[in-house]
């Protein structure tokens, strides 16, 4: 008698972006993955130990059907033409679309469960979240609340994306683009106008150039910023791209552990 066929979860993994991969090796679920975005950096011993077979909008589609994966991990619509091609290819393929704390902390739920391991994924969440409540509780009892302005580029002048607006308001401050931090593409959230953010007036800047080294004199340069309260207090700052603008574990580590601490040393000289 033909035995009823078995479910099998998912055991090699390409992920194409580093939230995923991350999530996955936090999970010590890692020995799933068999492919990873040659723009991982976390964890670092992944760069070590997975292949890699894409950038961020283009992959060796070649290479990844060679690696016979059971699951393809993408993101945004900014892959959207790797997953076509994929998908044409008859490739299993899960494309997150998560751009707010709440849709990160599901992106790493529905991550556990698509291997089989939901404790695990939610193990992982709740430690996020307690994380999250311990800075907000440490914020709570900061004097005043610096505005804080976050460039993710330079040329144009970009501002935070989602997470990191409520990361900053977590953390203690607030977001002085706040109105802009809904718009998942760059594009929108250009200020058009660099004179823009001297009305704003933030106390605190924070640069976190995305895949390139902060070059404070570009700031301190910038036509009449030198009236602004962050740049004449020498309240500038950098935090590694890597640690917050990949909406994943980082963010919700590192990332908001940094925020906390630059608004904690703003608040002790104030």
């Amino acid at each position: 008698m033909t035995p009823v066929p078995e479910p099998k979860w998912p055991e090699r993994i390409i992920c194409l972006t580093e939230e995923t991969t991350e999530a996955l090796y936090l999970m010590e679920e890692d020995h799933r993955i068999i492919g990873i975005s040659a723009y991982t950096m976390r964890p670092e011993r992944a760069r070590k130990e997975k292949t890699k077979v894409s950038a961020y909008i283009t992959a060796r589609t070649d290479k990844i059907l060679s690696l016979k994966p059971d699951l393809v991990l993408a993101f945004s619509d900014m892959q959207a033409d790797i997953v076509a091609d994929l998908i044409k290819e008859g490739i299993q393929v899960h494309c997150f679309n998560h751009r707010s704390i709440s849709e990160i902390l599901q992106m790493i739920r529905t991550l556990s469960g698509l291997i089989g391991q939901p404790e695990k994924g939610e193990k992982l969440v709740t430690d996020m979240q307690n994380n999250l409540r311990r800075i907000k509780q440490q914020a709570d009892k900061l004097p005043a609340r610096p505005m804080v302005y976050f460039e993710e580029w330079f040329d144009p002048i970009i501002t935070g994306i989602g997470w990191v607006s409520e990361l900053i308001e977590i953390a203690g401050g607030i977001d002085c683009y706040q109105e802009f931090s809904t718009q998942s593409l760059a594009k929108n959230r250009i200020v058009a106008d660099a004179s823009d953010v001297i009305t704003k007036n933030p106390d605190i800047y924070i640069a976190s150039w995305c895949g390139r080294k902060f070059d404070k004199e570009k700031v301190t340069s910038r036509v009449g910023w030198q009236a602004i309260t962050a740049i004449k207090n020498d309240d500038i700052y950098e935090i590694n791209s890597t640690d917050i603008l990949q909406p994943g574990p980082a963010a919700l580590t590192d990332g908001v552990e940094q925020l906390a601490n630059i608004i904690q040393q703003w608040a002790e000289h104030t």
